[in-house]
């Protein structure tokens, strides 16, 4: 499994609560000798650092597929680590008080997801045993009857929208048949109507007639057309050769 460095380091050292943390002593993996290193669980990742200060950790353990057991060992409550496989290593470390190694012994038992997969199966199981012993159903509220005292609220009246009104018609104004005539820009309102003709439009245009044809080329075919002037672009097109071809 490839592991990113700079995602593990940034997830040991969030802000984010942890599972477990504090000194162990950890058995080095060639030498027998025992050292102080600052351990942090999250999750089912065990971080060690050089100590409590340091941003980088110097290690971690993946804790899938492990037991963990307590060993005799030169320190004392000390316990460990194993995995499957005639290859996997073996992790001794050691707590510094017993209250602390079974502090440790109970976290790192948990930390793994095939534990809680074996929580979520048994409470499957139990769940499914409530159920099929009696199915019992939850009970149903019940409607509390009013008290004596109150009277009931009356039904509501449906509101049914009345029709409009109608709107009598209001008398339109009269206008008047002719504009009142005007003398030094003000009009003169007079009792008699007058009306005043204005000048006749002048009569339309007379409509253009189509010219009759004058000569032979206005009724000629088009075929007769083209022939035409045919010729005389082929007359001018020789003239032009002509005058070329001489130096």
């Amino acid at each position: 499994m490839k592991l990113n460095e700079r995602s593990l380091a940034f997830y040991a050292t969030c802000d984010a609560p942890v599972d477990n943390a504090g000194f162990l002593y950890k058995k080095g993996g060639r030498h027998a000798a025992y050292h102080r290193r600052w351990f942090v669980l999250r999750g089912n990742m065990l971080f060690y650092f050089e100590d409590a200060a340091s941003r980088e950790p110097v290690g971690v353990i993946i804790l899938e597929g492990c037991t963990v057991e307590l060993v005799e060992a030169a320190e004392e409550f000390a316990f460990a680590v194993r995995f499957a496989g005639t290859r996997a290593r073996t992790y001794v470390l050691a707590a510094e008080s017993q209250a602390a190694m079974e502090g440790w012994v109970k976290a790192l038992s948990r930390a793994s997801f095939d534990y809680l997969r074996l929580v979520v199966r048994e409470l499957e199981q139990q769940l499914a045993a409530v159920r099929g012993e009696g199915g019992m159903a939850l009970p149903q509220p019940q409607s509390l009857p009013l008290p004596p005292s109150l009277p009931s609220a009356p039904a509501p009246v449906p509101f049914l929208p009345s029709a409009p009104a109608p709107v009598p018609a209001l008398p339109l104004p009269r206008r008047p048949s002719a504009l009142p005539p005007k003398e030094n820009g003000c009009a003169v309102w007079s009792t008699e109507a007058t009306f005043r003709p204005g000048p006749e439009p002048p009569p339309p245009p007379p409509r253009r007639r189509a010219s009759a044809p004058h000569g032979p080329l206005d009724v000629a075919p088009f075929a007769r057309l083209h022939e035409c002037y045919g010729q005389e672009i082929r007359a001018l097109r020789g003239q032009w050769l002509s005058s070329r071809v001489q130096p």
